[in-house]
């Protein structure tokens, strides 16, 4: 046997799967269903060690040892032999949503489950696990925890704010049991003791092991199944005046009718269009992690293939296949189904964005745009108008081409647009600052208001031929605008209006295009080829000999290894299930009747033509389906009463783990993406908002972005950071002395390219002239006094001289000093009799004057009112800069 033990994150709680593996092809799971302490686990596993020996009381040959330890379990999948288990045995954290971490794939191990004494061996079982390891469970699949990956997150805090009636209702669960998701979150019961926690069923279409679960599901505890999402997670730090907001990108893929990009074209008959993904950015305050207490905001959007029956033949061999309707649609069925699967996850409008070819010489992309525009307006007559589908067309290319055109300022009017009719999700009232100071854009938003906050109603659904490289750009745009809304609504910029150039924008285009590159790669086998960069037409000239690279590389991906990846994906994702005595995988001419169920048996039950949305979804819009309280939805939950002392529920040790022996490396192994610290300006004297627009040149991190140019813009950040005093007589130390000459050649090297100090040679302070340190405003950004008081100098001259002074006294000399100076200022007065063990009476030291005037002067620094200062001061703090940096 196999034995699995599972534990919570603080190992206080233990569950064990017993797998049996005497039956060469069934699959045989035992769960106990019961909770193991630490000590009850480890007394378990040593009857079984004891048990198992050979010979009893003999210790080297132990009856239980360790095969593997695991993060998780990512299913169980059955060729044509027996079963194999897929764990994960490497993770890495890549995003923190509330105290809720998401984990990404880095490692996994198949294990085959049968003895190798009841193995029965078939000659294709080896090409078979090959296909399946062809998908690469180590780039891009993610999964958390606690936290539903699967649903966005207005969903999952929808679902914790329902009423606490409909909860009670639904407790039916007396048995101890452990939980999952939002386990840290749950709703307070009214003057009891008790918390109720959520759990969800996930969203199937973007779980990507749901097939290699099914087996498994009904037998063990939900503890067990761990559902993993493909597609892109990344999270970049903004920091404004140093408060700490995560913006996080997530990218779900479908995992239905999935696959490569001239193989998986259109949708299937069942309404999945191919490469749909669904993008939420999120955007929280990271100093509150509680889902009830901090502040959150997301906003959704959609990508995906034109929902028709239409595909490309590759066999010509063409950079551009012709494109072809498969099937006559004239009642537009498909599209039907895959619209109202959108109604009810996004509810109303829905706002479709086509950025394909309206003119073009020879018919290609147009035959889509016109059987789109037929489909919406067959739709459309049947619902209501206030809910009716949105049809943008917008010709990208054409714009691209245009002199006369900026291609972003039109997608920026069409993003105001559609954010204002959708809204975005907050989970906080109206700051007062907004209504104090009332904004008109503000006031013209949609959405739906709550008394919590807003939610957003429907979704943009944006798609081109591929959905690649202008859906990207297009996605940015509005996501842009969404993400100033954002910070609108949490009080952290006084309009909703964000600019490029700036810190915030750069590190989001950055996040963006890291984003459409994954999905580029995962559907068309290369990166983005035209980028935000691209279309601004600010792109370097090395920029379009990397496009013709990345146009190569996606040519050869498509017609050389898609079959291969498309095999995979189907037998991956259970499309294809290898049977005895029928075809293999490799022997199909096509997967068409894979995808489209009904080519191998018809439906019994037909959709009307007319009412072609789910009974329910018209009478709650514009809110979606499938986050309303009804019976139906209330189903797909599992509610559980904990008490509120126990640790499952405890946030801070979820989070923190105070009782375990915690390292840096774990601490902080969060892979972020990037921080406004790579982009914020060179210059100290520049405000460090990140909504302040920045020249090229004063930005941390290269517009091009490449390592040649990072690497130089770190090197002038640093030199111009330390900007090189020149050598005085009194003002440099003893220890530097040594190493003036190197300084000196080190100093002309550096200041020609980038330090803007001027340097002499002279030694005397009465040559150097006004030009060899910067302005204050340059340094401060504030205009300081030129001239300071004799006082002052005197004061900064002393100060100096004990700074400099303090190293070169010996010891000896030192003690003798400041026991006679501790004498004058400070009165220790014994108060026990005992010498060793004595204690004293301290009377506080009588300051003149002249030290409390220096305090006063240092208290209104401090408050912003700055004395005057002078050149001293000056060549003082570029020494203390060279000693300290250089």
């Amino acid at each position: 046997r196999y034995f699995l033990v599972g534990s919570n994150p603080a190992e206080t709680k233990y569950r064990v799967l017993k797998i049996d593996r005497t039956e060469p092809k069934d699959l045989v799971i035992i769960d106990d269903k019961h909770v193991y302490t630490q000590q009850e686990v480890r007394e378990l596993l040593g009857r079984l060690d004891l048990g198992n020996r050979t010979k009893i009381g003999q210790k080297g040959s132990s009856g239980l040892s360790r095969a593997v330890s695991a993060f998780g379990v990512v299913g169980f999948v059955r060729f044509l032999e027996g079963y194999y288990i897929v764990l994960i045995t490497k993770r890495r954290k890549m995003a923190d949503i509330g105290g809720h971490a998401i984990y990404k794939i880095e490692d996994t191990n198949m294990i085959y489950i049968p003895n190798d004494s009841v193995r029965v061996t078939h000659p294709d079982e080896a090409r078979y696990l090959r296909i399946f390891q062809n998908v690469d469970l180590s780039s891009n699949f993610y999964f958390s925890y606690s936290y539903d990956l699967s649903h966005s997150l207005q969903y999952n805090l929808t679902v914790l704010r329902m009423p606490l009636e409909t909860l009670k209702t639904e407790t039916t669960q007396t048995r101890q049991e452990s939980f999952d998701i939002f386990e840290d979150e749950g709703l307070s019961t009214q003057g009891g003791s008790g918390i109720f926690g959520i759990c969800s069923k996930p969203y199937e279409k973007y779980v990507w092991n749901g097939k290699l679960l099914e087996a498994v599901k009904n037998t063990v505890h939900r503890d067990w199944l761990l559902y993993i999402i493909h597609g892109f997670c990344g999270q970049s730090k903004l920091l404004i005046y140093g408060r700490p907001i995560y913006v996080t990108l997530i990218a779900r893929r479908s995992s239905k009718f999935a696959g490569t990009r001239f193989l998986k074209r259109g949708a299937n008959c069942e309404g999945d269009v191919a490469n749909e993904v669904e993008t939420e950015q999120i955007l929280y305050d990271a100093s509150v992690m509680s889902f009830s207490a901090g502040s959150y905001s997301s906003y959704v959007q959609v990508r995906g293939s034109v929902p028709l029956y239409w595909s490309q033949d590759i066999s010509t061999m063409m950079p551009k296949p012709p494109i072809t309707l498969d099937q006559a649609d004239p009642f537009a069925h498909v599209a039907a189904l895959h619209f109202d699967q959108m109604l009810q996850r996004f509810g109303s409008p829905i706002i479709i964005l086509n950025l394909v070819k309206e003119r073009e010489k020879r018919k290609h992309e147009r035959i889509l745009s016109e059987e789109l525009v037929a489909a919406v307006t067959y739709l459309n007559q049947f619902l209501p108008p206030e809910h009716a589908i949105i049809y943008i067309p917008w010709d990208m290319a054409k714009y691209t081409k245009s002199k006369l055109c900026n291609v972003l300022d039109r997608l920026n009017v069409i993003a105001e647009s559609v954010v204002k009719k959708t809204g975005f999700f907050v989970n906080r009232p109206d700051s007062y600052c907004s209504i104090l100071r009332p904004d008109e854009k503000w006031n013209e938003l949609g959405g739906y208001v709550v008394s919590t906050g807003r939610l957003q109603t429907g979704v943009l659904r944006t798609n081109c031929v591929d959905c690649l490289d202008r859906t990207n750009t297009a996605q940015f745009m509005v996501g842009k605008c969404a993400l100033a809304y954002q910070l609108y609504s949490l009080g952290l910029i006084d309009k909703p209006n964000l600019q490029f150039d700036t810190d915030a924008v750069r590190l989001f285009e950055e996040l963006y295009e890291d984003h459409g590159d994954t999905l580029s790669l995962q559907y068309g086998g290369s990166q983005l080829v035209h980028r935000v960069k691209t279309y601004r037409k600010i792109a370097p000239w090395t920029q379009h000999s990397k496009d013709i690279m990345q146009t190569l590389s996606r040519y050869y991906s498509n017609a050389f290894s898609d079959a291969d990846r498309q095999d995979s994906i189907n037998l991956f994702l259970g499309v294809f299930k290898p049977t005895e005595g029928k075809p293999h995988l490799w022997e199909l001419p096509t997967d068409f009747y894979l995808h489209h169920k009904n080519t191998l048996s018809l439906s019994q039950t037909r959709r009307s033509y007319t009412y072609w949305w789910t009974t329910g979804v018209l009478k709650h819009l514009p809110l979606p389906f499938d986050e309303v309280t009804c019976a139906e939805n209330r189903r797909k939950l599992t509610v559980k009463k904990f008490h509120k002392y126990e640790e499952e529920i405890d946030i801070h040790n979820e989070f923190f783990r105070p009782y375990e022996l915690s390292s840096f490396d774990e601490t902080f192994c969060l892979a972020m993406t990037n921080s406004t610290r790579d982009f914020m300006p060179k210059n100290v004297g520049i405000d460090p908002s990140p909504f302040t627009v920045r020249k090229p040149d004063e930005t941390g991190k290269s517009v091009l972005g490449n390592k040649s140019n990072r690497e130089e813009t770190v090197l002038q950040r640093k030199t111009a950071a330390s900007a090189p005093p020149p050598p005085s007589e009194e003002a440099v130390s003893s220890s530097s002395e040594d190493d003036s000459g190197t300084d000196k050649e080190d100093e002309g090297a550096v200041s020609q390219r980038s330090t803007p100090v001027k340097v002499t040679d002279t030694g005397d302070n009465t040559k150097i002239t006004e030009n060899v340190v910067q302005s204050t405003k340059d340094v401060y950004g504030v205009n300081l006094s030129d001239v300071p008081s004799e006082d002052d100098l005197t004061i900064y001259a002393r100060f100096v001289q004990l700074g400099q002074s303090q190293h070169k006294q010996d010891k000896s000399s030192q003690q003798f000093c400041s026991k006679h100076h501790l004498d004058r200022v400070i009165n220790l007065i014994p108060i026990s009799s005992f010498s060793q063990d004595n204690i004293y009476e301290v009377q506080p030291p009588r300051v003149d004057r002249k030290s409390i005037e220096i305090f006063h002067a240092h208290i209104q620094a401090g408050r912003g009112n700055m004395q005057p200062l002078g050149k001293d001061d000056f060549l003082m703090y570029r020494e203390y800069i060279r000693n300290r940096y250089m």
